[in-house]
Order: C-alpha cells, then structure tokens, then sequence
C-alpha cells in the first residue's frame, strides 16, 4: 500500500540571519568586511518537512523576508506560480518599500543604488528574498516526497557541474586583525595570484581562473592574466573588473589578452558602454550587472552588448527564473554561466542543482565558496575534480547543523550594526580613512 501523502502545507517559516567570517578580498570599491550577512530560510509543512533557503542578509532585506515568512503560513509549497504575486502584494510594489523586521526589530527602506550587484531596485530586491523562499519550498517538497529539486526542476542533464577559481587580489589579514586569520597569506602581484590559483588547483582541482579586477591599473591586472596564462597554458581565464574601465581602456585589455580569455566580464558599466566595447572587439563580454533581471534583457541582446550572461538565482527570481533565463539565452544564442555571491552551501547546493538541469550550460560556474571557511551544513560540499556531483537526495541533499547556525546567529546578535549590511568602502576605510568608492570609470 502507497504511503499516505505528506500535508505540504506551510506551518510555520524561521528567519535566521547570520554572520559569516569573511576574508579580505579587494575590489574596485573596496575590501570585502570581516564578516558578511546572510539570511537562513526554514520553511516547515504541517507534515512535518523542513525545507532550508539562503539569501542575502543585509539589513534591507529582512524586513521583506519577515513579510513573505508572515504571509507564507498556510500555503501550499508547491504553490510556486503564486509566490512572485504574492511578494509582490506583500512587500509593495514601489521603489521606495518600508517594511518592519518585527522579528528582530529591524526598520528597512529600499532604495535605487548602484554597485558591484548592478543597478539595485526594490523589484530585484523583492526577488532576491523571493529566490530563498522558492528554494526552501522546492527542498520542503522534495523531502516530503523523495524526490531531488532537480527532479522537481525537470530532471538533470548531466551527472557533474563544473565550477571555476575565483581568484582575488588581497591582503593577508583584516586591517587591525579584526576577523578570522585564515594561511593565505597575501596576493598582489602576478605571483600571489598565480600562486593562489595553483592552490585552488591543487585543493579543488579547478581547471578555470577568473580573476577579480578593477583594483589595479589595468597594466597590472593584464601582467596577472598573462602569467596565469604562462602557469596554466590553454585552461579557461576571465577577468572581471566591474565596470571600472572606459571604453578605451576595455578595448585596449581585451585586444592585450584576446588570445587568451575565455570572456572579459562587466569590463565597463551599463548597457551602452558594453555595447560599444562588444562592437570593438572579438572577445566575448559577459556580465552580471547590466543584464540582472530579465527587462534588462531586451536591449542588451538587441545592441549585442553581451555574449555570456552569468545567471544567479539570487539576482532572478529563484531556480526556476533561472531555467526562463537559459531559455531565452539558448533562443537568442547568448551563452550562459553562473555568478556567485558570498553564499554558503545551501546556495551552492541549490545552484548545482537547477546547474544540472540546463542544457545549455556553457562555461564553468563561478563560486566563492572556498573562501568561506564556516557554513551552516553538517558536512561541506566537496569540489571533486573541479566539478560538484550531483547526486538523488531528497530536497537539496544537505543537512542543517542547528549548533552552527544558532553560532553565527550569536555572532549577528552581538554586533553593533557595522557588519548587517555589506559595505566594502567602510571596510577599506579602517585601512584609509580618506577613501571613497571610485567614480566609474575609475580608468
């Protein structure tokens, strides 16, 4: 006799946020802080399943996750259709929203801004909580019924993701040591970073660099992808300085490096600047931050501004966002990778899966998740010769360590307010008083 179905309805939603040890990592605006946010997920059914979700923990993205948890109770997990409109009501739909984190007493006002994630909205804010609920359904659903979220997806098409380096310049600790010491030691020039890359390469077995530029003048950063391309002759390198350049500037790096990149990623800033690189030059341009949400799409692969698009669930919506934005890449011939955020490994875990069941999957995915020394699971995923194993477990296959979480929860709640949200110039400023966020292009 069958068993009797579970009760997938929506019992009750936990909201954890966390801190997370962070090393010092250098970008165009700064340093990355000692410790980075993040939001756990818990969605439980009233038949007793448990699905986990990750998102973004800044502050301004609480007070919408605690209206979504709030209106949540009581619906379906497979409800997943419904679940944008009701983001939508909920959490307004101007760009101007105030919501009340009542859980921990948090006042958060959505604003346009811009910067590393692109031009921010209250719309893409709403769908980057949005994408941590949809996955904690889809892992509740999968656990009630035995079935992996890729099958949930449509089933995988390939047994393996593939994933990349993400090579940083950095220091070799925290201005002042504040945060955790970790043995990297630091990487400034073409040795450090080849020597970084080379240890990934050992440890993970990754096969693609991509370099985080914009930190350097560009001379420099092009004698850093020159002598990966000596260390590791023919393997996958990209470089990605977020925008920081003009469209001289990115036209004469990728004429420098064009035999040897894969893709020159967000080389300048907005729609137009990247058209007009694409126009010059053969190198493909990727991008994360013109192309975030798909009413950005239309121009973009209209003027021919991208090549590669670099999906993150977190940017669109949810897994299944996701699937939509390869659709349309495959229909207009836009290749497709995958970006990665400061995430933990119930993102990664959630991105392996939805990675598995694009076909048109091509260029290795990118992850910061070796940098990040803690996590939330009872075991960590393991990269196997650069790639991550897709396997058949319920849900997302992973396990939620409560000691861990409730330890970076504590770490959240001692903190004075100067880690709830990410700010990589306040970082750099504990270093240099005097600095500001460039003005872009900063070269």
């Amino acid at each position: 006799m069958a068993a009797a179905p579970q009760d997938l309805t929506v019992a009750e939603v936990r909201l954890t946020p966390v801190l997370v040890a962070d090393p010092p990592l250098l970008n165009t605006h700064g340093v990355h802080q000692p410790y980075t946010p993040r939001l756990i997920i818990e969605v439980i059914t009233a038949g007793g399943a448990t699905g986990l979700g990750e998102t973004y923990g800044d502050t301004e993205y609480l007070g919408p996750a605690r209206l979504l948890a709030d209106a949540l109770a009581g619906r379906r997990v497979t409800d997943l259709n419904g679940l944008p409109a009701l983001a939508d009501r909920v959490c307004g739909d101007s760009p101007d929203t105030t919501g009340a984190d009542t859980a921990h007493g948090v006042d958060v006002t959505t604003t346009h801004a811009a910067g590393l994630r692109g031009t921010r909205t209250a719309a893409k804010l709403r769908r980057s909580v949005l994408a941590g609920f949809e996955v904690a359904c889809l892992d509740a659903w999968g656990r009630a019924t035995g079935l992996p979220v890729h099958a949930l997806l449509g089933g995988r098409v390939r047994d393996r993701v593939e994933y990349g380096a993400y090579l940083f310049y950095r220091w070799a600790a925290h201005p002042g040591d504040r945060g955790e010491p970790d043995d990297w030691g630091a990487a400034l020039d073409p040795a450090g970073i080849v020597a970084q890359a080379r240890r990934f390469a050992d440890r993970h077995g990754f096969t693609s660099f991509k370099l985080k530029g914009g930190v350097f003048p560009p001379d420099r950063e092009i004698a850093a992808i020159r002598a990966l391309a000596a260390a590791f002759p023919g393997q996958p390198l990209r470089l990605d300085p977020n925008g920081a350049w003009t469209v001289e500037t990115s036209l004469r790096v990728a004429d420098a490096l064009r035999d040897v990149l894969e893709y020159l990623e967000d080389p300048a800033s907005g729609t137009d600047r990247m058209a007009r690189v694409a126009a010059g030059t053969p190198v493909p341009l990727a991008t994360n931050m013109c192309v975030t949400a798909f009413e950005e799409i239309p121009e973009a692969f209209a003027r021919g501004a991208v090549q590669v698009v670099l999906g993150d669930h977190h940017y669109w919506g949810g897994l299944r966002s996701t699937r939509e934005l390869a659709a349309l890449c495959r229909t207009f011939g836009v290749g497709l990778a995958m970006h990665s955020n400061t995430h933990l490994g119930i993102s990664l875990a959630a991105m392996t899966q939805v990675a598995a069941t694009v076909p048109d999957l091509d260029h290795a995915c990118d992850t910061h998740y070796p940098w990040q020394a803690e996590d939330v699971l009872t075991e960590r995923l393991a990269f196997r010769d650069g790639h991550l194993d897709v396997g058949d477990a319920p849900g997302l296959g992973v396990t939620l360590d409560r000691d861990r979480l409730a330890a970076l929860h504590r770490r959240w709640l001692a903190d004075d307010g100067t880690h709830r949200s990410r700010d990589d110039a306040a970082a750099m400023r504990r270093a240099d008083p005097g600095w500001t966020v460039p003005a872009v292009p900063r070269w």
